[in-house]
């Protein structure tokens, strides 16, 4: 039976709707975000309880986002194969909801780090393999509305997790009861993805109804895995790669900024994930409204994003608590624009046919740079706060002349290269 489009006229019927699909992917990754996030919003003053320095939180926490981010290369390609994506997707799932809990009963300082870091490989694994999923799926509704639903969801757990654990630490007066209470979530969203596993065994079903003679799946018997990895990615993908890289090299982790805000006396440790959590409120709508404004105007939303990011220092890491947080609450902005927006972006840049490696390139290429950026911001931090600030400024400037001047953005929303030439 034909699965394109173009064959015959006939496609599968999905099991479910397309938006059916991306709203319980985005009760998945809401319960996940509970887990994760929760644990994040406590990940630096945990650390600093335990005996680490600013600049050891900086680097754990960038080094996390890092091989979160960097590792997508590998699983990138890996979710170029169609029968993949679903393992991926439990198996990165899986070792969240495992590693998580696991630092509730840990006072060692080095196994914490490592367990914060298996917790950022879990979403290395997964995070390809399921924003493929995602964007067959978008394919119909358009790639920011799919992209920016999902992470508005997201939030809904990113918002709840830092609460849980901020009453768990209010009430009890330690980080551990918080990170084992997280196991629950972590349950509920393993449940969920089996059985949707199960439902929709192949969401590109739903790229397949929506087909057209430039987008169309390959049918059976055509170009195989050598002839994809042949297709290049273009020109337009690779500037947008070399912007997002030096914006992320700019941009400071809430490991520090919560560090920052407990070392310096600003707020007491359990207020910090109820800041995570309004932080994380900003961070959906910022999503939402990045997300449809990119279906109309493509990756010009994405010039506010070096703004945002060069605030962040000026406002985050000030000895006066207004400012201070307010300063994490444009974190959060920034973030949401970040994880929604350019995501769209790569999904309308890069061939169809190898948007897992798409996006395992992409994320290594921006991963290795806040890696490097966490580093400089962590000596900074120590040096001088306002050399910091300055440095920052600096780095976003330099993102913005680059887009200006290379144009990443000159692509129409929604457009598929054909892989043979610039977008």
């Amino acid at each position: 039976m034909p699965t394109s489009a173009s064959a015959a006229g006939s496609v599968p019927a999905a099991p479910m709707t397309a938006i059916r699909f991306i709203l319980v992917f985005g009760i998945i990754s809401a319960l996940m975000d509970m887990v994760y996030e929760g644990a994040r919003s406590v990940t630096g003053p945990f650390l600093g309880a335990l005996g680490a320095s600013a600049l050891l939180v900086s680097v754990v926490t960038g080094a996390g986002e890092a091989v979160a981010l960097v590792l997508r290369l590998v699983f990138g390609r890996l979710a170029d194969r169609p029968g993949l994506r679903w393992a991926l997707a439990i198996s990165g799932y899986a070792l969240t909801a495992v590693s998580v809990p696991l630092l509730g009963i840990t006072d060692a300082l080095w196994i914490a780090c490592l367990l914060v870091l298996a917790e950022r490989l879990g979403k290395a694994v997964r995070s390809p393999a399921k924003d493929t999923m995602l964007a067959e799926a978008g394919s119909a509704l358009g790639q920011g509305k799919a992209f920016a639903l999902h992470e508005a969801l997201d939030q809904v757990g990113a918002l709840l997790g830092p609460l849980l654990v901020g009453v768990a630490l209010a009430l009890s007066g330690s980080y551990g009861p918080g990170f084992l209470l997280l196991a629950v979530p972590g349950l509920a969203a393993m449940l969920i993805l089996f059985r949707l596993r199960r439902r929709v065994p192949d969401p590109a079903v739903y790229e397949a109804a929506d087909a057209s003679p430039a987008t169309a799946l390959p049918a059976p018997g055509g170009p195989g895995p050598a002839s994809v990895k042949a297709v290049p990615m273009p020109r337009q993908y690779w500037l947008y790669a070399a912007f997002s890289s030096l914006t992320m090299f700019g941009y400071a982790t809430f490991g520090l900024l919560s560090f920052h805000l407990v070392a310096t006396g600003l707020l007491p440790p359990a207020v910090v994930p109820v800041l995570y959590a309004a932080a994380m409120g900003v961070d959906a709508v910022a999503a939402l409204a990045s997300g449809w404004l990119f279906d109309r105007v493509g990756l010009k939303v994405l010039l506010v994003l070096p703004v945002l990011a060069a605030a962040v220092p000026w406002l985050g890491f000030s000895n006066n608590t207004a400012l201070a947080v307010t300063g994490v609450l444009v974190w959060g902005a920034a973030m949401g624009v970040q994880e929604s927006t350019m995501r769209a972006g790569v999904a309308g840049l890069a061939p169809a046919a190898r948007r897992g490696s798409a996006y395992g390139m992409f994320t290594a290429c921006y991963g290795l740079a806040w890696l490097a950026g966490s580093f400089l911001i962590g000596v900074l931090y120590e040096y001088s706060i306002p050399a910091l600030a300055i440095t920052v400024t600096a780095v976003q400037a330099a993102a913005l002349v680059i887009f200006a001047v290379v144009r990443p953005h000159a692509v129409r929303p929604g457009l598929q290269s054909s892989g043979n030439e610039p977008s």
